[in-house]
């Protein structure tokens, strides 16, 4: 028997749309005024869907869909407060410059402000973190109103994918009644089509930057959070083979070849002051999401360069290191393919400044083995060895605070890809991005996160038909780990109450609480034994914590750094 769809016109001219124009994967979250929403897209057999409660929850994880597919991933929610649940990840999204179409289901306008229940404002609430916010009609009265509903969904969807990347909002005010249904049900709506934007450079202006280019002795390339892509790994092997050119990467940036310096932190640490203007570039190109490092943000800062070119397709790009003279809107693949980096090589100045960078690589590394080899049981031990164990093809995803930035320290190659909710550096939602990344990969997928992260987003656990490939690892310090190294709040008589914040949580135990493997270490033995049985396929995902001992991590970290300058 044919399923019946929703009566509800503006609401089949929703659906309709999510399918013609793409839209392969919906998360929804439930409730009572989205039912006709939930319904037609259930019954909606060309589109996947997932049922997440928290509605927070659900929109990390169709945040961590749409950043290892790059495509946009829908996800709707009924009225009031559940909206707003959905912005730490939408601020997420627009910040990392991921697709997402959120869309909400709301009171009759004339209902906003009268005491009714759920009924919140909710049009334009997510104005300040997406690209654009769209208010459907009530109801459909006649055709002005159709044709007004049609374009505001083609507007939303081709908007989310314009230029640069991002979320957008439908929010959509429904009338009861919501749940009766109809058998008739028009599959095909008007779709309206943009064509990509592929800005190009004209040839006076490729010619002059690669002559600038060419004549610069001391070029630095820095790269942020970036997508994995072949053709800029290419350019960008070619430019660091070049004399005058040092090029830094992050382990979020998905960028790797011998030549590349990708432990940013720990090359910086050797650099004396005395010796800093050797190193500081005359000539800066910068592209990607933001960048990790505090340290090579003072060091460009401090020492400013005479030229800095920023890559960034945003109208109003972030001048993060106070020395932008030349915004180039494209995305980085297309400039480099522009510029000619065979022309380039085969044009390059003689100059020492890259040699000198790998020589500092050289020293620092030998100091970093050094350090860890006498180093106790700690967080900077534990990373030691999990970084070396990852599986090779397998991805990885950083929890924020000390995850990311223990990893920052090690060079590694042999993980396909690494992510982290880098575009507003929250611990919100780093767990249930990760299930949501892993559910559409069928390798392996790693999180390594902290244990107030994991707590924080322990909903995600809570997710139905996790993919069994996915592996979270805990590091359990007591709480805030990173407090105990930052300057400021180190310091602090109040530091352990107020910023570390330690717990009493049994982690084992809620894990267990769910369909997971759960495995432990407390030192480098039992870690070491554990980890073949973590990484073992198996018919369920798995956790592992791993106890450190909170009070020293700090001071190891501190002390690292300390070797380092040495």
């Amino acid at each position: 028997m044919e399923k019946l769809h929703s009566d509800i016109e503006h609401v089949r001219i929703l659906t309709s749309l999510l399918v013609q124009k793409g839209i392969k994967e919906v998360i929804l979250s439930p409730g009572s005024r989205n039912a006709p929403l939930l319904v037609s897209i259930a019954r909606e057999k060309r589109l996947k869907h997932h049922v997440i409660v928290d509605e927070r929850s659900a929109a990390f994880f169709a945040l961590g869909i749409a950043q290892q597919t790059d495509r946009p991933v829908a996800l709707i929610c009924t009225s009031g407060t559940a909206l707003l649940n959905y912005s730490p990840a939408v601020a997420e999204a627009f910040y990392q410059g991921i697709p997402l179409i959120v869309i909400s289901a709301d009171r009759p306008t004339e209902w906003i402000d009268q005491d009714d229940s759920q009924t919140i404002r909710q049009q334009n609430a997510l104005d300040n973190f997406v690209k654009g916010s769209f208010q459907l009609p009530t109801a459909i009265t006649g055709e002005e109103d159709r044709w007004h509903a049609n374009r505001l969904v083609n507007e939303a969807i081709n908007l989310s994918l314009n230029n640069r990347k991002g979320p957008v909002h439908i929010n959509i005010p429904l009338r009861e009644p919501l749940y009766e249904f109809q058998q008739e049900f028009s599959p095909s709506q008007r779709v309206i089509k943009t064509l990509k934007d592929n800005p190009s450079l004209s040839p006076e202006t490729s010619q002059g930057l690669r002559e600038e280019f060419f004549l610069c002795p001391k070029v630095m390339i820095i790269a942020g959070f970036h997508a994995p892509d072949p053709i800029l790994q290419q350019h960008i092997e070619l430019l660091a083979s070049l004399p005058n050119v040092i090029v830094l990467t992050e382990s979020v940036t998905n960028l790797s070849a011998p030549l590349i310096i990708p432990t940013i932190d720990r090359v910086i640490s050797t650099i004396q002051p005395e010796e800093a203007n050797t190193y500081a570039p005359e000539l800066l190109i910068t592209f990607g999401g933001a960048v990790i490092s505090r340290m090579i943000k003072a060091f460009i800062r401090e020492h400013a360069p005479s030229a800095h070119w920023h890559i960034d397709k945003r109208q109003l790009p972030p001048d993060t290191y106070k020395s932008m003279t030349l915004h180039i809107p494209m995305d980085a693949r297309t400039f480099f393919d522009q510029l000619q980096p065979a022309e380039i090589k085969a044009n390059s100045l003689p100059s020492s400044y890259a040699h000198q960078w790998h020589q500092k690589e050289e020293k620092a590394t030998s100091k970093h083995e050094n350090y860890l080899k006498q180093i106790p049981w700690s967080d900077l031990k534990a990373f030691s060895m999990l970084i070396p164990s990852l599986p090779a093809g397998s991805r990885l995803q950083l929890g924020n605070s000390t995850p990311v930035r223990y990893a920052q320290l090690f060079n590694y190659t042999q993980v396909a890809r690494t992510d982290a909710n880098r575009g507003t550096s929250g611990i919100d939602g780093c767990m249930s991005t990760a299930v949501g990344a892993a559910s559409v990969f069928d390798g392996i997928t790693t999180l390594i996160v902290g244990d107030n992260s994991f707590l924080y987003d322990s909903n995600a656990l809570w997710i139905k038909n996790i993919n069994p490939s996915l592996r979270i690892i805990v590091i359990q310090n007591g709480g805030g780990g990173i407090f105990r190294f930052l300057a400021g709040p180190s310091a602090l008589e109040e530091m352990e109450e107020y910023f570390e914040t330690p717990h009493e949580v049994n982690i084992e135990q809620l894990a267990k609480n769910h369909p997971f493997n759960v495995y432990q270490a407390t030192d480098e033995t039992s870690l070491l034994a554990v980890l073949p049985d973590f990484y073992k396929p198996g018919q369920y995902p798995a956790i592992l914590v791993i106890h450190t001992p909170g009070k020293i991590n700090g001071e190891i970290l501190k002390a690292y750094f300390q070797a380092l300058k040495a």
